[in-house]
């Protein structure tokens, strides 16, 4: 549970702060942007009703909200989706560093002297760990669901 809680902090802060960016790049692209947003805001929330299911497991007395038990699997679904995307990024990047790095520098040619291959990898490493990161978290979360449903007695288990 404590490898799920840190996991559950990294992604919502972390996320939390993409969608706040990518909402302020709102006026910059227009509506694109928000519905990117919305679509990344299911990473905090499963994150946030994650750590709601982890209070209500270490104390037994706080109980669980039904709409959190369905946000946690819904956004779970959601978040898994941009964890094994953000995965298989990464490792596409590592895979082929020196294509996508070409590729880079062809639609983006202003910024073509600053990209490197090591700026390459690192961002295909940041790719993996964040996609781990989210991936190993909603599969986490789902297992303490399951756990939290156990000791319930299965009663709030539709």
């Amino acid at each position: 549970m404590t490898i799920s809680t840190i996991l559950s902090w990294i992604n919502l802060v972390f996320w939390g702060f993409a969608c706040l960016f990518i909402l302020l790049m709102t006026s910059a692209f227009g509506i694109t942007m928000l519905i990117a947003a919305f679509f990344m805001s299911a990473i905090p929330l499963h994150s946030y009703a994650a750590l709601q299911l982890h209070k209500s497991l270490r104390n037994t007395a706080v109980p669980l909200k039904r709409q959190t038990i369905t946000g946690l699997r819904l956004m779970g679904f959601v978040a898994l989706f941009f964890g094994v995307t953000t995965l298989a990024n990464g490792i596409a990047i590592l895979q082929n560093t020196r294509e996508v790095l070409q590729m880079e520098k062809s639609m983006v040619p202003e910024f073509s002297k600053r990209l490197t291959e090591n700026v390459m990898r690192m961002s295909g490493v940041l790719g993996l760990l964040l996609g781990l990161s989210l991936t190993v978290n909603v599969f986490l979360s789902f297992r303490l669901l399951r756990r939290y449903y156990l000791s319930k007695g299965n009663k709030d288990q539709p």
